[in-house]
């Protein structure tokens, strides 16, 4: 099949069984995947031109609703939080644009310090899971072990109860246990996190979640479904922004790559809604794991290019 904004040819079925992998594993964290799908366009098949970035983002378009009403449906998507997130990210998308056209035109610099602290999120996340394991292993028996993560597994699809939520804090119940976490530092983490995705074409989601589930300590199972809506809603706003500067620039290829949206999209909303619904069946610490790891790939890149 022949994609003509992208300017290349490929089996259909390569993009979308790709996404569908990378989505599957990826939404059971919160992220959508756009950010690994995004080297495979550029240097797997070939799509190198600038309208890759707004067809990465048409994938989250389509891929990330299946993923964030499965969370909904399952009561497991925490409005307050998703909205808090959502009024943060996208005021970031929008100047996080305007930074990069009109003061970093060369970002190489700020990507090495994005790719440290990114390296010292996903390093503090990996340890701190490791040890949890390892002290976990060691006081208790293997019996109870297993007996304790079956009852995980249960308790995992339990709904979460909002207590409170005003313009100082958000309260929320899930699991049987108490979270709290201040509003304002929520939505100036969103903030920061909107304006390095709008600089970088990134999903939000691939910063955001981690963040929530290292320093907020809030649980990875109730925070994906946050994490995915603020990605579809900052990913919207991509769109459109690169659909609406394509006429100002006829001689180079700017808006998405329809065809191409369409189908890594339709087999990314295959893999978000299977994720979204194994995800209750997968230990908490496993999924850690896949945050840390992702972090860290995030990291290694990043500082790969701006060396």
């Amino acid at each position: 099949m022949y994609f003509p904004t992208a300017g290349i040819e490929c089996n259909p079925l390569l993009p979308f069984g790709v996404a569908l992998g990378i989505s599957f594993f990826t939404s059971m964290g919160g992220i959508s995947g756009a950010f690994l799908l995004l080297p495979f366009h550029m240097s797997v098949l070939g799509y190198v031109n600038p309208s890759v970035s707004a067809t990465n983002q048409f994938f989250n378009v389509l891929a990330c609703p299946p993923g964030v009403w499965r969370y909904w449906r399952e009561g497991r998507l925490v409005w307050p939080l998703t909205l808090t997130v959502a009024a943060g990210t996208l005021p970031g998308v929008f100047l996080g644009a305007l930074i990069r056209i009109n003061w970093l035109p060369d970002p190489s610099d700020f990507k090495i310090f994005a790719g440290l602290v990114l390296l010292y999120v996903g390093g503090r996340m990996a340890i701190t899971t490791w040890k949890a394991r390892r002290n976990k292993a060691e006081n208790m028996h293997p019996q109870a072990a297993t007996d304790k993560d079956s009852t995980c597994r249960q308790t995992a699809m339990s709904c979460c109860h909002v207590l409170e939520w005003n313009t100082r804090s958000l309260v929320f119940v899930f699991q049987e246990k108490e979270h709290r976490v201040s509003t304002h530092r929520l939505a100036l983490l969103s903030l920061v996190v909107g304006l390095v995705g709008g600089i970088y074409g990134i999903g939000g989601g691939a910063i955001m979640a981690p963040f929530l589930v290292s320093f907020f300590a809030l649980p990875v199972y109730a925070v994906a479904g946050a994490t995915l809506f603020a990605t579809f809603l900052t990913s919207v706003a991509g769109v459109s922004f690169y659909f609406m500067l394509a006429p100002f620039y006829p001689g180079m290829a700017v808006a998405p790559d329809w065809r191409m949206g369409i189908l890594v999209g339709l087999g990314g909303m295959c893999g978000m809604y299977l994720g979204a619904r194994c995800q209750k069946y997968v230990p908490a610490t496993a999924l850690k794991c896949l945050l840390a790891a992702i972090l860290l790939f995030t990291a290694i890149r990043y500082l790969g290019q701006g060396f």
